[in-house]
């Protein structure tokens, strides 16, 4: 029976910040050693929901806040007026600094007022239960400030650990004539930092904070004052969910975020979050991404290989296929027989560049396996001694035994290239079509951008849950993934149109640096191919022309 992740708990953190000589400050609180969740750890005020956070008094209590509004903010169905109770009813167990507006609509007054010793009985009840938070508002005639929360951030404590929160991040300016005070009960101390030295400290080992404090803090340092800080945040119109992953690599436990290169692969293999997936590929190391699919990387990592070349081996029975056996290094060549137990019958090849294709012949000599794919065209570092012994055709369906590859032909990067989808699991191997943290080179003349384009639609008619790249690990969400590649490149063929426009007429050398302004010059040589193939379907297009080696707009 696989593990089942803990169900997260619905809470709440409010982040108070106020201005300095020094810049913004962020108010910190470090939870007693004995805590059960971050012992000894550096906190924004914050816990979990209570059931009392729901009463209809904070319903009703506010002109310009229901729960209507705020289950709209927070994206949730209803229940979202209590996460803002909740901010507010913590801070104040925890902190002593309440949010809160007097009859009159004034933020409560505390430091050295009468009622102050008042409050902090209150208090002291509300942390005891002894009282509901609805209780204390109603006995005072308080109301919430929820307008002085603006939304920050949602976090989602990672599968696999014990104890789980599904929290609701706030932004607070921290309220004037109030003095805050730990309750030397779940917190023993607290500072006002500024988020720079916060992270300096935590760095050193000073501070102890969680992967999301860390985060938090890292973007309240971009900002100089409180009230662009507010506008910022304000201003975001749709808040994301972070959904940290927990992997493995060679300098020991690595927290993911979306974004990360690994990130799909890890929640693929490790869903119930152990933290035994690895967020590195290393050269000859197998990585089972399914019951019948593994990977190894050739050792050729660089500049345009990354972590290096995937071979990637299909079981059918005690039978395996290769996907891109890679160049011919022996040592590579050694691992994926041992893999196979010399088992391999079929070599399928995506293209015929020299990192991907020329093993296969080494495969052949070692064990007879039929090489599958399209011959080399007659163009520049291609693979001359490939000779496939079927010639793979578009649409083309290969029967493995247990399981079927389908062909589908995508050239753009190179005219003789393909994608295989394993149907029986919607993955696709996508060689240098798409590849992971980098931009696929369009390298003319056998390299062509309307090809490219073209066949980056033509992969949104398959059903496809991951992407098994040429270089990198999976990627899910394949749709999103190749609408974001053609954006990519139709915003530098509007770069291109744009630079023409404003010069009237330019050269290559001359386009280089404004198309390409925002890479760096060691990768001009690379750019200029891909430049030269964006001009190329220009031309195609009719949309410009060339004379004597300069570019100018189609009149």
């Amino acid at each position: 029976m696989k593990d089942v992740p803990v169900a997260p708990r619905p809470a709440a953190t409010l982040i108070l910040v106020r201005d300095s000589p020094q810049g913004p400050e962020t108010f910190m609180m470090q939870r007693t050693h004995k805590a059960a969740f971050v012992p000894g750890g550096y906190v924004f005020p914050g816990g979990a929901l209570d059931a009392a956070d729901t009463d209809a008094y904070f319903a009703n209590c506010h002109a310009g806040m229901n729960d209507a509004i705020a289950s709209s903010l927070l994206g949730v169905e209803a229940g979202g007026l209590a996460y803002l109770v909740a901010a507010i009813r913590e801070c104040f167990e925890e902190s002593g600094l309440l949010l809160a507006r007097d009859r009159g609509g004034e933020m409560v007054k505390l430091a050295g007022q009468p009622e102050e010793p008042e409050y902090a009985v209150l208090r002291k009840q509300l942390a005891a239960a002894e009282r509901d938070f609805a209780d204390v508002c109603r006995s005072r005639h308080l109301v919430p400030a929820f307008d002085s929360l603006a939304y920050f951030a949602h976090w989602i404590t990672p599968a696999g650990v014990p104890r789980r929160f599904d929290t609701r991040f706030f932004l607070a300016v921290a309220p004037e004539s109030q003095t805050p005070a730990h309750d030397d009960g779940e917190t023993i101390a607290h500072e006002w930092l500024r988020p720079a030295d916060a992270l300096s400290r935590h760095r050193a080992g000073e501070l102890d904070m969680m992967f999301a404090t860390v985060k938090t803090l890292e973007l309240l340092g971009r900002f100089d004052n409180v009230q662009d800080l507010l506008q910022h945040v304000r201003s975001v119109q749709s808040v994301p969910v972070n959904r940290p992953r927990v992997s493995t690599g060679s300098k020991g436990r690595r927290v993911l975020l979306k974004g990360d290169h690994a990130y799909a692969e890890v929640g693929k293999l490790d869903p119930a979050g152990t933290g035994k997936a690895s967020s590195e590929i290393l050269p000859g190391v197998a990585t089972l991404l399914s019951e019948r699919v593994a990977r190894i990387a050739a050792p050729n990592p660089g500049f345009m290989t990354g972590p290096g070349t995937n071979s990637y081996l299909i079981q059918s029975g005690e039978d395996f296929a290769v996907i891109d056996p890679g160049p011919a290094v022996n040592e590579h060549v050694e691992r994926l027989l041992a893999h196979a137990n010399g088992r391999i019958r079929w070599i399928f090849t995506t293209h015929t560049h020299l990192d991907h294709s020329p093993a296969a012949a080494l495969i052949r000599e070692r064990t007879g396996a039929r090489q599958i794919g399209m011959p080399p065209p007659d163009h520049e570092r291609q693979d001359r001694g490939y000779f496939p012994d079927t010639v793979i055709r578009d649409g083309d369906r290969i029967p493995l035994g247990s399981c079927t590859l389908q062909a589908i032909h995508t050239p753009g990067h190179a005219s003789n290239h393909v994608c295989y989808l394993l149907e029986e699991e919607r993955l696709l191997f996508t060689g240098d079509h798409i590849m992971q943290g980098s931009t696929v080179v369009i390298n003319p003349p056998d390299g062509d951008m309307r090809a490219y384009l073209a066949s980056l639609a033509k992969l949104k008619a398959f059903d496809v849950e991951y992407l098994a790249p040429g270089h990198g690990f999976l990627m899910d969400q394949p749709h999103a993934v190749v609408d974001r590649i053609t954006a990519h490149r139709l915003t530098r063929e509007k770069k291109v149109l744009a630079a023409l426009r404003d010069a009237g007429q330019a050269t290559m050398a001359e386009l280089l640096p404004i198309v390409y302004d925002d890479v760096a010059k060691e990768r001009y040589a690379m750019a200029a191919r891909s430049l030269l193939a964006h001009l190329n379907k220009l031309k195609d297009e009719v949309q410009v022309v060339v004379r004597e080696e300069r570019w100018s707009l189609a009149e």
